[in-house]
């Protein structure tokens, strides 16, 4: 027979299936922790620190424009004084803060400043010198509108850095996030199986088999589990069932000591009593014929007296014997008490019993009964008949026991029926 599995203790795999998913889930939620800390770290040096230099990078920008503007004005305007107005504010703006800490701004709010100074000192003497300095204009224009465009892309570029950063982040949390969902599916799904597999399947076998528990059926089989608790209740079941057939075993053997006689192993006669009062209904109430008798060995207080009372047990028990051969199945028979038999003949009228019990009567006769000392003797029998069709058992045995007083008095070793009731 192969070896049994190892048995394991249902807390203990209980536990350490509680360790297992708690392990996991701590592993899960730091490595989200982890995430969620570099997206907060992103975002607050988004917060902290690019949204500040991008505001200065638009405020730079939108100076440099305004900057750009004035030296529009200063070749557009008609008068020196509009002229004037517009150089003072080229001188502004070119000295905001802003653009000071920003070299590059800085080097071309310079270089612009001195050539607006200059041309206007030459459109002071000659207006003309405005036309002559325009290109160069427009080549300064150009440099600082390109200028302004690196700033803005420049800002543009923190923003996207450290908000790709974030995104990036997140797209992993959420990654991480559904393969840990995954991860912790798998393992409920893995306690399902093992639940089902080694706890609600044997529970449902030893419901079923206790459920058909039964003294008829065989012992229940099980397979082989892994649990303790479900292997000890398994094998408690079947110690249940032996049980249940060691108990009606022992029922049925006090049973029947208590519906038979001692000595004959015939019924007794409250045994007698119950059974034929149900089968005399059953056939009162669909009109079948039914008879009784009660026999009474002749002479047996002599023959106890004579040859001890071992041998009155001898001639009773091998009377038992030859009426058990003698009768049929469905015929009862007990030890009314004493030497006296009470017998019940289902389906038979008394003419069918008298027959019945005659031909009895005449075997028990010639019976040759052996004594304990090994003496042969014989032994004979009178017996009354009555029929029951119309009465109850203690009338119609009542009747009986007349005709066996009857026979009696005839000088016994015979067989009378019982008058019909007037």
């Amino acid at each position: 027979m192969p070896p049994r599995p190892e048995l394991y203790p249902a807390n203990r795999a209980f536990a350490l299936l509680a360790a297992a998913f708690a392990l996991l889930f701590a592993f899960v939620v730091v490595v989200l922790a982890v995430d969620q800390e570099r997206a907060r770290e992103a975002s607050e040096r988004l917060q902290q620190q690019t949204v500040p230099k991008i505001i200065r990078f638009q405020r730079l920008a939108r100076n440099l424009d305004q900057l750009r503007h004035e030296g529009e004005l200063v070749f557009s305007s008609d008068t020196p004084e509009g002229r004037q107005q517009s150089l003072y504010l080229v001188m502004l703006v070119a000295s905001h803060p802003s653009i000071l800490e920003h070299p590059q701004a800085a080097a071309a709010a310079r270089e612009m400043e001195a050539f607006l100074a200059e041309t206007g000192r030459l459109a002071t003497q000659d207006p003309a010198m405005l036309r002559v300095q325009q290109g160069e204009w427009q080549q300064l224009s150009r440099r600082l509108n390109l200028l302004v465009d690196d700033i803005l892309v420049e800002g543009a570029n923190l923003a996207t850095a450290d908000l790709g950063e974030v995104a990036d982040a997140m797209r992993l949390t959420r990654y991480k996030l559904m393969g840990a969902t995954i991860l912790l599916g798998g393992f409920l799904l893995l306690l399902i199986i093992l639940l089902r597999q080694h706890l609600l399947r044997p529970l449902r076998r030893i419901d079923r088999a206790l459920s058909s528990l039964s003294v008829d059926r065989p012992a229940p089989e099980f397979p082989d589990a892994r649990l303790a608790e479900i292997h000890a209740v398994e094998e408690a079941t079947k110690r249940l069932h032996d049980a249940l057939v060691s108990n009606d075993a022992a029922r049925r053997e006090l049973q029947l000591l208590a519906n038979r006689d001692d000595l004959t192993g015939l019924m007794n006669r409250r045994h007698f009593m119950e059974s034929a009062t149900t089968e005399l209904r059953r056939a009162q109430r669909y009109g079948r014929p039914t008879a009784v008798a009660l026999g009474d060995l002749d002479f047996f207080k002599s023959l106890n007296d004579t040859y001890g009372h071992g041998a009155g047990d001898a001639v009773l028990r091998t009377f038992a014997e030859l009426l058990t051969e003698s009768l049929r199945q469905s015929d009862l028979v007990c030890r009314y008490g004493g030497e006296e038999f009470a017998f019940l003949f289902p389906e038979s009228t008394v003419g069918q019993a008298h027959i019945l019990v005659e031909r009895f009567r005449e075997r028990w006769a010639a019976q040759e009964i052996r004594l304990p000392d090994g003496l042969l003797v014989r032994a004979t029998l009178s017996i009354g008949v009555a029929d029951t069709s119309h009465c109850s058992i203690d009338v119609a045995l009542q009747r009986a026991d007349f005709a066996l007083y009857e026979a009696k008095r005839l000088g016994r070793n015979r067989v009378v029926v019982a008058a019909e009731a007037g």
